[in-house]
């Protein structure tokens, strides 16, 4: 039951009972006029801006309209008050039933309440982290893979059809530096004193493993080889180690993709068939979209693959972007743009209505240009959206984190997943807006207090599933079970604290609805810690006032009833932390 849904359709349809057109005959728009939360309570349940969109149109004042509709609404029999607020607002105050109602549905629906079921769902393809393959993920990465990974789980939460997608640079120079810095292991495992590793070579030790596989599989042989004879041996082998280990890497932080994507594939022609970049240039020809010129050079830094000299060019700029952008360099060669041209193409061949494109803060720059490219390929068919992660800082105590010893450059993802676990990593980087800098204390994280979000919000969980078995050990004779629960008589719940949790589980699936149409998954994280709260400030409440606890066995009925409330709110709370991808413990300790 999505509450908001339902009072803004009522709302809708008393407007229509009002003959409301403009001065030229018109109905009107009832499109913008919606429902919501009062940001105080104190002021109602709901609220609504029907009045404030509809009167400008119609020739009225807010309030002259707004008196109207509140004549018309206090006639709903689930509203026992209709009140106008400042220029025009309307408050609304709900009959009790209504709460009973949501509670009733949220123990209907369990943890599948509040989500979007689609009769035709809307195919999205995720794609996040897509880091180069030279080695282990590192603390850059962890950000755009839990934001990347919660925003799937969200839209699929939300009614879509979501492919959760890697895209793979191996088509690059750096796989062949990555293949070189592989030998050079080789080398090493074979007992030769390599020395310095030299400039430009990859120096971390997790290349030593695949040194001692490359020596276990070919013994001496490589040796023998010209470099283009094991070149292309150790690159099979070095990449397959390294996608091994990001895969590895990801499932520590609870991340998995359906799809690994390689841009090697975008290249590769098989006899005397096109590639796929070749059909995608020969599509855009098509649609007049291709063109040879030059381009001027770029402000700021210029990038390695400008040149003042004429190129296959794409009109990027007929579709918002800053600039035209170069496809084919002036000797033949595709550049890295041709790549993301086609790469887009193949998904929107495979039928995605949606890409989404999870970067990093340095691609700032991308977000023009795919849409552009978007919009060009699929005609506008298939939506273009780019979000971008900002840095995080990693703390201890207040001072930055040193480098890793295993990286040789960085801290790897594994090595904070290892000392902090999965949970903390996943909430904290979701509790704050994607594009706003993010610090993250080992300490905190890991501190079992209030101050802490993620601890506050499991142990809202914990805490319910607590409740639960202690009603169970001290009413044996009564049956707590779910279905139990749902046939409680919910007119027992009359406090303001219990209402005001039944209201807040109610915004949930407005929350879901916001959350999915933004793209914007720490909302669900902002929302999950204001249930926390309300539950945690409800239970201190009864620790002061005994009549308000959970548990009274003097009283069944009203235990059920409350027990009823405390199932709900963990469902919603597991819910929402599993969208998050963070557990939701029964018990901490």
């Amino acid at each position: 039951m999505n509450i908001f849904a339902d009072f803004t359709q009522r709302v809708k349809k008393i407007i229509q009972t009002i003959d409301l057109k403009d001065a030229n005959g018109n109905e009107s728009n009832l499109s913008r006029v919606v429902v919501e939360a009062p940001r105080d309570r104190a002021h109602g349940d709901l609220a609504t801006n029907a009045a404030m969109v509809l009167a400008k149109p119609l020739g009225l004042k807010p309030r002259d309209l707004a008196e109207q509709l509140v004549e018309k609404l206090s006639a709903d029999q689930d509203i026992v008050e209709a009140t106008i607020a400042g220029p025009g607002f309307i408050n609304l105050r709900v009959a009790p039933v209504v709460w009973q109602r949501v509670l009733g549905s949220v123990l209907e629906l369990g943890k599948s309440y509040g989500s979007i079921h689609l009769a035709e769902p809307r195919k999205v393809n995720v794609e996040y982290v897509s880091a180069n393959p030279t080695g282990p993920m590192h603390v850059g990465h962890i950000r755009g893979a839990v934001l990347g990974d919660a925003l799937a789980n969200l839209l699929a939460f939300g009614g879509c059809d979501i492919v959760k997608e890697y895209y793979i640079n191996d088509a690059g120079s750096q796989i062949d530096t990555l293949a070189r810095s592989a030998y050079l292991r080789y080398r090493e495992a074979l007992g030769e004193d390599i020395g310095d590793i030299p400039a430009g070579l990859y120096p971390g030790d997790y290349l030593k493993p695949i040194g001692a596989q490359l020596k276990d599989e070919f013994g001496e042989n490589l040796k023998a080889m010209n470099e283009s004879e094991w070149l292309p041996l150790v690159k099979e082998r070095a990449m397959a180690a390294m996608l091994e280990l990001i895969r590895s890497d990801l499932a520590a932080l609870g991340v998995e993709h359906e799809i690994f994507f390689s841009e090697k594939t975008l290249h590769e022609r098989e006899g005397t068939n096109a590639s796929k970049i070749d059909f995608m240039l020969e599509t855009l020809r098509e649609k007049g979209l291709v063109y040879e010129g030059t381009l001027p050079p770029p402000k700021g830094q210029v990038p390695d693959d400008w040149e003042d000299r004429e190129q296959t060019l794409f009109r990027a700029s007929d579709f918002g972007d800053d600039t035209d952008r170069a496809l084919k360099k002036s000797d033949g060669s595709y550049t890295y743009f041709a790549a993301d041209v086609a790469y887009f193409q193949d998904k929107f061949l495979r039928g995605f209505q949606e890409a989404i494109y999870v970067l990093g803060a340095d691609h700032g720059g991308y977000a023009k240009r795919l849409q552009a490219v978007g919009k060009a390929v699929s005609d506008g068919k298939t939506d273009v959206v780019v979000r971008f992660c900002q840095l995080v800082k990693l703390m201890r105590d207040g001072e930055p984190v040193k480098m890793s010893k295993r990286s040789g450059e960085f801290i790897t993802l594994r090595e904070v997943v290892d000392e902090v676990g999965p949970d903390p990593i996943r909430f904290m980087m979701l509790f704050r807006k994607n594009d706003a800098p993010l610090d993250f204390d080992f300490k905190k994280v890991t501190e079992q207090s209030k101050d802490n979000p993620v601890f506050y919000v499991q142990y809202g969980h914990a805490r319910c599933c607590s409740v639960l078995r202690q009603a169970a050990d001290d009413l044996k004779d009564l049956d707590i079970g779910d279905s139990s629960l749902s046939t409680a008589d919910y007119t027992q719940l009359d406090d303001v604290g219990e209402l005001e949790l039944i209201a807040k589980m109610a915004e949930w699936p407005k929350v879901i609805e916001a959350a999915a149409e933004t793209h914007e998954p720490h909302r669900i994280a902002f929302y999950l810690h204001e249930l926390a709260s309300s539950l945690h400030g409800h239970w201190n409440r009864g620790k002061e006032m005994p009549h308000l606890r959970f548990i009274d066995t003097s009283n069944a009925k009203l235990t059920l009833a409350r027990l009823a409330l405390v199932r709900a709110i963990s469902l919603v709370l597991a819910s929402g932390l599993s969208i998050l991808g963070v557990n939701a413990p029964e018990e901490m300790r």
